[in-house]
């Protein structure tokens, strides 16, 4: 897929596979084009050229088919902060064409499962950062979806959950799920994911499973490899540099 701005070509020639029964990381420093990507693969943006195919079919012949199987958690928490958590899985679960007994039911086991049972009837105005991104991941999970997108899913979590998440993206991955995972935090990564595509520039700049691309660059780990195929410079002879503009 490529995407343009104007002039300005945002992603260029991305093309890359998410296998089911393993979750693949997709990673690139800040404006790589990586939301960008995601949002084409959503369906928030239509590609300037080429097209997103699920199960060998262009996802645009039937869009509302497609988010059907698609469970999505964005890098932003939009919610409708006016509704109770339970009454927001509610919605999202009749939206996808849920009957309304199951919906409940469902919403319920999810909510206690993310720790959420006490906080069901409040309004989601009240909630914390990490509570919104639960709620976001619940909604994610209600309708059974074959395919996930998460999108800095961690983001928020406290530990607990942070470690529950872990676990429950290789649990998915189990089960035959296709999980395209989207973060910053490369420790984990590293830890769940079976393959990275990382982004530089709009262009895809690696494709392989982690440890093909430690033993391709004789580099220890993916924080390293990130780096150089990032093309960023010495990050800590930099970060001495703005340390010293302190004391000056």
């Amino acid at each position: 897929m490529t995407k343009r701005f104007r002039s300005a070509t945002v992603v260029d020639h991305v093309s890359f596979s998410v296998p089911p029964g393993e979750v693949t990381g997709y990673l690139g420093p800040n404006g790589s084009g990586k939301s960008t990507t995601v949002k084409m693969i959503v369906g928030l943006l239509h590609p300037s050229e080429g097209r997103v195919l699920f199960a060998g079919r262009d996802v645009r012949e039937d869009s509302a088919a497609f988010k059907r199987r698609l469970g999505y958690v964005p890098e932003e928490p939009n919610l409708y902060t006016y509704l109770t958590g339970l009454e927001y899985l509610q919605l999202a679960g009749r939206l996808r064409g849920m009957d309304a007994s199951h919906v409940d039911k469902k919403a319920n086991q999810l909510l206690e499962g993310l720790s959420l049972t006490e906080a069901r009837w409040a309004p989601i105005s009240s909630y914390s950062k990490g509570m919104r991104q639960r709620i976001l991941i619940a909604a994610a999970l209600l309708h059974d979806p074959d395919l996930f997108i998460f999108d800095e899913a961690q983001s928020g979590l406290d530990i607990a959950n942070a470690v529950l998440f872990r676990h429950l993206l290789q649990e998915l991955a189990r089960r035959g799920k296709t999980i395209l995972y989207i973060s910053h935090v490369l420790e984990l990564v590293e830890r769940i994911c079976s393959r990275v595509v990382i982004l530089c520039q709009g262009r895809v700049a690696a494709d392989d499973s982690v440890a093909a691309l430690r033993a391709l660059m004789k580099l220890p780990n993916l924080e390293e490899i990130f780096a150089q195929l990032a093309h960023h410079d010495d990050l800590e002879t930099r970060a001495r540099d703005i340390a010293s503009l302190i004391s000056v």
